[in-house]
């Protein structure tokens, strides 16, 4: 079966990460991999594994920021029964499970000082004790260490021992941000949406049309491959039409009626229109000057105006219709049915009972 995720990418800054972890692969040396989140760091890790020679041994994965500081110890090194209260047996740490292979300790600056120290001397002397127990044991196991920090900070700061740093840094592998993998962008939505297609039972895949891609390519990506992935696949469970994606959600949770301005004045719902006077007969100005910043603002090209301006109309018009999708259509002179298939483009069909 294929992996939810794999290594993608053509662009130089990627290829260069991946030559350099590759190269390290062979080497029994430990490695950091650094990047943000969402950038494919276990990936990463398990390539240098697979790579290796110790590839028909386990690959153990932890990460650190997801247990309490308290049990961060017991999961690495074990336990005998009765170290702590809550121990009624024996239990083998991370290290003993990855003997003879990798362990990938991801989230690796969350890690106390006091497992830091603990963790030099397995890495140091190849050898881990069990809480509760006098009698150390030799372990054989390749460290690799991702994080999203900038470690030398953390020492700076006394939050992250230098000396376990410069043992773990052998070989520093930094992953480029999404961002700045412009041309991976369509390769990367391609891939996730032909996934995606493909689990749905979609007889073809449909692609992308040229707004979509627009706005996959202006969009800075924060959250990175794993982001990208997300709104692909939203994009295309959502896409009910045969020809291709032309309007895709980056925001799922951007919507005209989410409270605005809170802790300004009554701090809910949308700001009030503003109405100016000429005389003594009052003008709704709003509207007016909704229709002129959709022309005057955001996308430049025609079809992203249209569509903006497309947007907008619909959602005006159904809160002047209090959301009664008939009313609505009447309003526009639009059938129901046409009413439904704009609303389904433009990711407003939750928005209406």
């Amino acid at each position: 079966m294929e992996r939810a995720s794999q290594v993608i990418g053509q662009s130089g800054a990627f290829l260069d990460a991946l030559e350099r972890a590759s190269r390290a692969a062979a080497l029994d040396r430990p490695v950091l991999v650094i990047g943000e989140r969402g950038t494919g760091k276990e990936l990463v890790a398990e390539r240098l594994h697979r790579l290796s020679q110790r590839w028909d041994h386990p690959l153990v994965v932890m990460n650190c920021a997801a247990l309490p500081e308290t049990l961060i110890e017991a999961e690495l090194f074990g336990h005998e029964a009765g170290a702590f209260t809550g121990a009624t047996k024996a239990r083998v740490g991370r290290f003993e499970e990855a003997d003879g292979g990798t362990l990938f300790l991801d989230e690796l600056g969350t890690l106390s000082m006091a497992a830091q120290e603990r963790l030099l001397r397995a890495v140091e002397y190849g050898e881990v004790t069990r809480i509760g127990s006098s009698r150390p044991m030799r372990v054989d196991v390749r460290i690799v260490a991702a994080t999203n920090e900038h470690l030398p900070d953390k020492v700076d700061r006394h939050e992250f021992r230098a000396d376990l740093l410069d043992r773990l840094s052998f070989e520093v592998v930094t992953l480029p941000p999404l961002r700045s993998r412009a041309g991976d962008i369509h390769v990367l939505a391609d891939h996730f949406g032909r996934r995606m297609a493909a689990e749905l039972g979609r007889e073809r895949w449909p692609g992308f049309g040229p707004v979509a891609v627009d706005q996959l390519l202006k969009h800075r990506w924060p959250g990175n491959v794993r982001e990208l992935r997300n709104v692909v696949e939203r994009a295309v469970y959502r896409w009910e039409q045969g020809g291709p994606i032309d309007s895709i959600e980056i925001d799922p949770f951007a919507s005209p009626y989410r409270p605005q301005n809170q802790g300004q004045g009554q701090g809910q719902g949308a700001p009030t229109p503003r109405v100016e006077t000429t005389g003594n007969a009052p003008t709704d100005q709003a509207g007016q000057d909704d229709e002129v910043a959709a022309c005057e603002v955001g996308p430049s090209d025609f079809k992203s105006r249209v569509a903006l301006f497309e947007r907008e109309l619909l959602t005006r018009s159904l809160a002047e219709n209090r959301f009664n999708q008939r009313q609505t259509a009447d309003a526009l002179g639009l059938s129901y049915d046409q009413l439904r298939h704009a609303l389904r483009r433009h990711d407003l069909i939750g928005t209406v009972a």
